[in-house]
């Protein structure tokens, strides 16, 4: 037992150094490695992007190839960007993509109000109004989409959003929002199905979409 125990801790040691020459070389010619010892654990990581914009490249590439696709995002800019375009396209898609957007209509316990003070902290020019509008605006872009064609569905939620989760039926993408930086400066995980992280990605995405509700656009002027 003891020797199992051993086992399981030098695994996980071994994981934890990975991840920390990940996030701080960056470099790709470790990923090999990172990836053979994630196996062994079972926790699925493959990859580790230093900064979540270096890995929109690779999620276009598995949009194309995914059979559904799930977002839960904290401002939702990259979905209105060219990584995101074939989804939205009359190219072939999936025919399932679940998108979910902080709720950005103003309230008293609103969890996108208290990111926007996290935010303005290092960002000064990052008020809760603009951050409101910057949703405001993706969820009219996206909500307008759905019109266009079938199989999206659109949802918002007001639950702590600490985190940006973009799945398939092969990988999800994981960055957990710093309190000191904007997330596309956060690092970014890479983890294959099935697996640990896998899983948890997803059990995070049903667990806020089961409390969200369907986005409606603002209306028209």
């Amino acid at each position: 037992m003891t020797d199992f125990l051993l086992g399981i801790l030098g695994s996980l040691a071994a994981s934890a150094i990975l991840l920390v020459l990940g996030l701080l070389r960056g470099a790709r010619p470790l990923w090999w490695l990172l990836a053979a010892c994630s196996r062994y654990t079972g926790t699925g990581l493959g990859r580790v992007y230093r900064h979540q914009s270096s890995a929109e490249q690779d999620i276009a590439r598995d949009l194309r190839r995914a059979r559904w696709v799930k977002v839960l995002a904290g401002r939702g800019n990259v979905l209105t960007r060219e990584v995101f375009s074939p989804l939205w396209s009359a190219e072939p898609s999936p025919p399932s993509v679940q998108i979910l957007l902080p709720d950005p209509d103003p309230r008293e316990d609103s969890w996108l109000d208290r990111r926007s003070q996290e935010v303005s902290r290092f960002d000064p020019g990052f008020t809760r109004g603009l951050l409101r509008s910057q949703v405001r605006t993706n969820i009219d872009y996206l909500a307008r989409v759905t019109q266009a064609r079938d199989g999206i569905e659109l949802r918002t939620f007001n639950l702590p959003n600490n985190c940006r989760v973009i799945a398939t039926d092969r990988a999800a993408y994981l960055t957990f929002y710093s309190a000191s930086a904007h997330g596309r400066n956060s690092p970014c995980l890479y983890a294959r199905a099935p697996g640990l992280l896998y899983t948890a990605a997803l059990r995070q995405f049903d667990a806020t979409w089961t409390h969200a509700t369907p986005a409606l656009p603002a209306p028209l002027p």
